[in-house]
């Protein structure tokens, strides 16, 4: 099942017809169009130009091919701006409103946007809602990309304060539940609290994520009012959208992918990789710049599954080098075939690629695509054809489910914590949530990514990186299921109000665990405390805690100074560090042993991941490498010898 994006828009209509026999020569199934042509469907208000678009429906039809359309809400045009200048949003950074020019500017708060964006998804949804070609619809591109969550504008504030005073209820009850006493802050009415940005120094920490909390609201009952209208018109069309990596959203990804019939991930491995290490850890960049992280995407795959119903697709998945990185290296050979099959051994239903052919002109003309701007085949299309047929040799079953006993919870406002509190500059949310993940990953097990609302009653393991609010009815479910969880530093600290637990962290963790957490140091990064751990030195950094130790509490761990690293009883691990990925994985393996999950002991950059009755080793080295696996196995693709940055496809007897 494979697909790509396509922009016939930005091609002589000559070349459609030959464009569509090639896709059907590649061996492509779907079709995505029109996210972006607002000003050529509707060039001034209410003057509507649709005959390019069922020109090139016709087209692709003809060939067999099924399209997806989008609504184009990602870049109102021109003449909207200048009609309703109250759509541009605000940069909450500078105060500076955010001009035409790119795409995503808008304001979800903007009335004027709303019913605009209703409006031309309507239009477009009655058009196409029996074009038989037309089998689904993505709602907008990446919402919440560039950063545009949260606006500064007048129409947010006000927004802001009927949210407040539906939430709170009444003044007074905000003042206590925010201590507004703190600073003298108090409030007397709801339409005195300004937006919690452009203030002297940091503005209050309550103030901030109940700002965060309207602004995730305000995505998401936007996305959901166009999928009703979408939906209304169009019962039997799939719904579904295009996610940046959830960090990235600022919105709570589980409530945005609600009413989807399956989420989609647009993957790009080198540009990710870039954004993420390139600063921060030099080396690690280097290694794997031309690669991606063996971790990186296979997490994303992981998270994206979670807020899906089970399978999901890459709607844009990296064909070469990229242009919105700070560097944008080209992929060795193979690794577009070697995503692909990652994808699918994650869940993947289906694979579409971006982009048809390179752009000419505009932002993204050093986009690489599956096709050169002088219409010859780049390397993707190679390697396209040599995924798809391997899809057909071995008989990789796409409804097949990923099954696993391990699961990581996953919130925003985890990461709203400890964005708007830090208390260390080197504590990240993601990338504490990133160590834990690819510690089980080089174990070899699959994971799970899913929300405090989910079932938790069949997983083995539960691992809670760091979770600052945990809720009562959380902890219940813990207490009652039969996993062994493994709580990082931080959890169970704050309130839902983001104010100190009353009994001390870990707050109401303690019903599982009866420890309590007396202090808090954060040290830099290069600032790390020896642990001793079976006998081993490993070591902890960045954040530690000092912990009082009830009845039945084993310290497993601890410093050189005697102080705890990681205690335990029989239901729950709690580590008080932030600790080397070297002691995660060791850790781990010893609690997912204990709790009768098996464990691989996998070569240097080598993954497994089992989906059903398959399994795929990738080898993100440049070296082949060896693995050594159950007996009861057929490699249908390649071998227990696994070439450099390939892969190796297993079915079970």
């Amino acid at each position: 099942m494979l697909g790509v994006c396509y922009y016939p828009e930005h091609w002589p209509q000559s070349m459609w017809k030959k464009d569509a026999e090639e896709m059907r020569e590649l061996g492509l199934t779907y079709v995505r169009l029109a996210e972006f042509a607002w000003s050529k469907m509707e060039p001034e208000e209410g003057v509507y130009d649709f005959e390019w678009l069922d020109s090139a429906i016709q087209i692709l039809a003809e060939k067999g091919l099924k399209v997806i359309l989008c609504t184009p809400t990602a870049t109102p045009p021109k003449w909207l701006i200048d009609k309703f200048p109250d759509i541009l949003p605000v940069d909450i950074n500078t105060g500076v409103t955010r001009g035409f020019g790119s795409r995503r500017h808008y304001d979800f708060s903007s009335k004027n946007y709303h019913r605009e964006s209703m409006r031309i998804s309507e239009v477009m949804a009655t058009r196409y809602a029996n074009n038989p070609a037309v089998v689904g619809w993505q709602t907008d591109n990446e919402l919440a990309c560039h950063d545009t969550t949260h606006s500064g504008s007048e129409n947010a504030k006000h927004a802001f304060h009927l949210w407040l005073e539906k939430y709170y209820g009444d003044i007074d009850s905000l003042n206590k539940a925010w201590g507004t006493i703190f600073w003298s802050m108090e409030y007397q009415r709801f339409d005195q609290i300004e937006l919690p940005i452009l203030a002297v120094t940091e503005t209050h920490p309550s103030h901030q994520l109940a700002y965060r909390r309207f602004s995730s609201e305000q995505v998401i009952n936007y996305h959901n009012d166009m999928i009703d209208v979408l939906s209304k018109h169009c019962p039997k069309h799939f719904m579904t959208h295009n996610f940046i990596p959830m960090t990235d959203t600022q919105a709570d990804n589980f409530a945005l992918a609600e009413k989807l019939d399956f989420a989609c991930y647009d993957n790009y491995p080198l540009g990710r990789t870039d954004l993420f290490f390139a600063d921060s850890d030099t080396d690690t960049f280097k290694r794997y710049m031309r690669t991606g992280h063996p971790d990186f995407s296979s997490c994303s795959f992981d998270q994206i599954r979670g807020i899906s119903n089970d399978n999901f697709w890459i709607m844009e998945q990296q064909p070469g080098p990229v242009n919105w990185a700070h560097h944008n290296p080209r992929p060795l050979p193979g690794m577009v075939r070697l995503w692909s099959w990652e994808a699918v051994a994650h869940g993947a239903e289906t694979i579409c690629y971006f982009r048809w052919r390179q752009a000419a002109f505009g932002q993204e003309q050093m986009h690489a695509g599956i096709k050169r701007v002088d219409n010859s085949k780049s390397p993707a299309w190679f390697e396209t054809e040599q995924f798809r047929d391997e899809l057909a040799e071995t008989g990789f079953d796409l409804k097949a489910k990923v099954h696993t006993s391990v699961a990581i919870i996953m919130s925003i406002e985890n990461q709203w914590v400890t964005e708007i509190e830090r208390q260390g500059d080197s504590f990240s949310h993601q990338l504490v949530e990133f160590e834990y993940y690819s510690a089980l990953r080089q174990l070899g097990i699959d994971v799970d990514f899913v929300s405090s609302n989910d079932n938790l009653a069949d997983y083995k393991m539960i691992v809670v990186p760091c979770m600052p609010v945990v809720s009562d009815e959380l902890i219940d479910k813990l207490a009652d299921s039969q996993a062994h969880v493994i709580f990082g530093p931080r959890s169970g600290a704050k309130t839902d109000e983001l104010t100190f637990a009353p009994n001390l962290g870990p707050g109401n963790i303690q019903r599982l665990i009866p420890i309590q957490v007396e202090s808090t140091e954060t040290l830099r990064a290069d600032c790390t405390m020896k642990m001793l751990y079976k006998g081993a030195s490993y070591l902890g950094s960045r954040w530690n805690e000092a912990l009082s130790i009830g009845d039945k509490v084993n310290t497993v761990a601890q410093f050189h100074n005697k102080q705890a690293a990681v205690v335990q009883n029989d239901k729950v691990t709690y580590v008080a560090t932030l600790c080397e990925i070297e002691f995660l994985r060791v850790l781990l393996n010893d609690i997912a042993l204990a709790c009768d999950i098996k464990t691989y002991q996998l070569p240097e950059d080598i993954r497994l991941s089992q989906r059903g009755n398959f399994g795929v080793f990738f080898n993100y080295s440049g070296q082949a490498k060896r693995v050594e696996f159950d007996r009861d196995v057929e490699f249908v693709l390649g071998s227990e010898e696994i070439a450099p940055y390939s892969l190796s496809i297993f079915k079970r007897n």
